[in-house]
């Protein structure tokens, strides 16, 4: 009965934080200290210079060589194709529309690992786990973003370009510090004391700040429409992503923080770039935006349940 009780301590010690943070950012939306200018502004701040931070100044002060295990990120990109094509075919039969379904399968398995997926492994592992979650975040990183555009393009009537994609790609802040930081480890280059310190001050407001602006973002609104569809992608991306991805990981020997990364990554909830690229294109939004609100609250408890059955089994 004890081991029970310290089981489900440590898996809500993991979602609890990120759920109150979500709360005050949803509160202080409400009462109009943060508004939508903020979010904007702070959005961007994170994700072109305190997550990249963060990033870099955990990766090049780890030891590569013996610490990170790319298997799993290989692994994770193998597994994360199949699901797109399996989630695919899977809504086909449920959503003839080829728009919508393209909005729903891009909902079911592009998850919101830099913010809240990341903050779920630093919440369960410490700094310690930056080794093999920034290996992972950057792999699968990029292959959602060539996965979304494929998938939303042949739906939504735009043209698949493949040299946009790579540009996109080699532009991106968060896959750019990682590359950065692994030049970095593996050539033993460090930044000056003084830039070393600047840096950490940005990349410790990266999971805060991120997280309220991902609660202030909420929109419930958005709900009102079209459930029985989000909710759909919701199952798949809270149940099917996590559990597929796992027992696979599992199967393949990966035992401890491994698996633990696997797990947490892949049921973190919907990413909100998802919504942000279904609007660019002028796809279903209010779909996207429900998939995400819907995603982003039951995250919590379905990731609870989860670390609370694997570490019952000692596997995380």
């Amino acid at each position: 009965m004890n081991n029970f009780l310290d089981v489900l301590v440590f898996s809500f010690s993991i979602t609890m934080p990120i759920f109150l943070i979500l709360v005050l950012g949803v509160v202080l939306y409400r009462i109009r200290i943060i508004n939508d200018n903020f979010i904007d502004v702070a959005s961007k701040l994170v994700f072109n210079v305190t997550l990249p931070a963060l990033l870099f100044i955990s990766i090049s002060k780890t030891d590569l060589s013996s610490n990170t295990h790319f298997s799993l990120v290989i692994y994770a990109m193998v597994a994360v194709t199949l699901s797109y094509f399996i989630l695919d075919f899977i809504l086909s039969i449920w959503e003839p529309d080829k728009a919508d379904r393209a909005v729903l399968v891009q909902g079911a398995f592009r998850s919101n690992m830099g913010i809240i997926g990341l903050a779920y492994c630093v919440n369960a592992y410490g700094d310690e786990v930056f080794s093999v979650a920034s290996a992972y975040l950057g792999g699968v990183t990029v292959l959602f973003n060539i996965l979304s555009v494929i998938g939303l393009n042949r739906a939504l009537g735009g043209e698949t370009n493949i040299k946009g994609i790579l540009k996109g790609i080699a532009k991106n802040p968060l896959i750019i510090a990682i590359l950065a930081a692994f030049l970095s480890s593996l050539t033993g280059f460090t930044l000056p004391q003084t830039l070393h310190k600047a840096g950490d001050y940005f990349a410790q407001m990266t999971l805060p700040l991120a997280l309220l602006c991902a609660g202030a973002s909420l929109s419930f609104k958005s709900l009102k429409s079209g459930m029985l569809g989000a909710l759909m992608a919701s199952v798949g991306k809270l149940i099917f992503i996590p559990f597929a991805l796992t027992l696979g990981g599992y199967l393949l020997g990966f035992r401890g923080m491994e698996l633990g990364v696997l797990f947490l990554m892949s049921s973190a909830p919907t990413a909100s770039a998802s919504y942000i690229m279904v609007r660019a294109m002028n796809g279903n939004s209010a779909l996207a935006a429900n998939i995400i609100v819907i995603t982003t609250i039951a995250s919590l408890i379905s990731t609870s349940i989860g670390v609370t059955l694997l570490r019952s089994f000692n596997l995380i």
